[in-house]
């Protein structure tokens, strides 16, 4: 698949914001499963200082400062992406090996993924989760078996309640009251996985949803999506970083390197607090409203028939899109509340 991703970031401020920093995790990455073909990030007002390096685990994040007082900010990321569906996960390492592997041992050979073992903020240690978990981690059972189980437990054990739980509710309260969104799912599914011993750690990007039948795509609609990858140190080219076998449990659909093809993998860290699309400090603005609106589309359907044209590409093989000029933004259209989607729609995707 080819797919543009727009994703919308408002804030409205009153009174006005008079300086601010702000961090955005809204870049795309390059994964065996997916190739970025284009991205450009544009900001309003214009910021003051802007910048983008790596963070400790890859992803590309852009820092920015506004240094005048304004009363709207507006951050519009587009990217566009060729994905491919994934390939079998050859694994048959069990769970308990995997546990031993990663047991702290003196003099012992490091593993990058030793760092996903432990708690963090939004997946603390907790017997709860072990106690849930526990059934799928039968002695002897392969590693992928088992996440596997676990996935489709919480898939169909968890009511999708859009709206139910806030950006920091903690994990434990959605295990304990069934409910959540995609995001609370995640975290439950780390816990239960750290739990038992295994490298966990939590993904953040994009799902295409589709339409009723008969009905066009709606702009602006679709929301960040949330999974999870488990470690499976048996698959080939797990030393490089290959090893990680990607969990929807909103969806109940895996596998090795994603979900699916029609999946786009934006940040990868220890929890949601790690690679927030946007996180900043202010300056005055006592009050915000926060408005977001994310719209999934395949290239074709936005072509619609005509002949798309040639890639521009740099040495990185990523078009350059800062090297154009930006167009005036648009009015921020207007988002159809979740509660008025259909509930397929909900389940795929996190409202936010």
């Amino acid at each position: 698949m080819e797919l543009r991703i727009t994703h919308e970031t408002r804030y409205d401020y009153s009174p006005a914001v008079e300086t601010a920093q702000h961090m955005a995790h809204l870049h795309p990455l390059d994964t065996p499963c997916q190739r970025l073909l284009a991205h450009r990030l544009d900001i309003a007002p214009t910021p003051a200082q802007r910048s983008q390096t790596p963070d400790v685990y890859g992803n590309l994040r852009t820092f920015f400062s506004l240094q005048s007082p304004h009363t709207v900010l507006r951050v519009v990321a587009v990217s566009e992406v060729e994905t491919r569906a994934p390939q079998p996960a050859p694994s048959t390492v069990t769970w308990e090996a995997v546990r031993e592997r990663f047991r702290f041992r003196a003099g012992a050979a490091w593993d990058a993924a030793a760092e996903f073992v432990f708690a963090s903020h939004h997946a603390p240690r907790h017997d709860a989760f072990s106690a849930y978990a526990r059934p799928s981690f039968p002695p002897g059972r392969a590693l992928i078996e088992a996440a596997r189980d676990l996935m489709a437990r919480i898939h169909d054990e968890f009511t999708y309640e859009t709206f139910s739980t806030e950006v920091n509710t903690p994990a434990l309260e959605a295990l304990e009251r069934r409910t959540g969104v995609c995001q609370d799912f995640a975290h439950i599914m780390i816990g239960c996985l750290r739990a038992m011993g295994v490298p966990a750690r939590y993904v953040s990007g994009y799902l295409l949803t589709h339409p009723p039948a008969g009905q066009p795509r709606l702009i602006g609609s679709d929301a960040s999506h949330a999974w999870v990858a488990v470690y499976l140190p048996d698959l080939p080219g797990a030393q490089d970083g290959n090893g990680w076998y990607d969990l929807d449990p909103t969806n109940n659909r895996s596998g090795w390197g994603s979900p699916g093809e029609d999946y786009v993998t934006l940040a990868l860290g220890r929890d949601y607090s790690d690679i927030s699309p946007m996180r900043g400090v202010i300056h005055g603005g006592a009050r915000h409203t926060l408005t977001v609106a994310v719209t999934v589309q395949p290239l074709q359907e936005l072509l619609s028939g005509t002949t798309p044209a040639p890639h521009e590409e740099g040495e990185s093989g990523i078009r350059d899109a800062a090297a154009e000029p930006l167009p005036p933004l648009p009015p921020l259209p207007t988002l159809t509340p979740l509660s008025e989607l259909p509930d397929e729609h909900q389940r795929q995707t996190q409202g936010l």
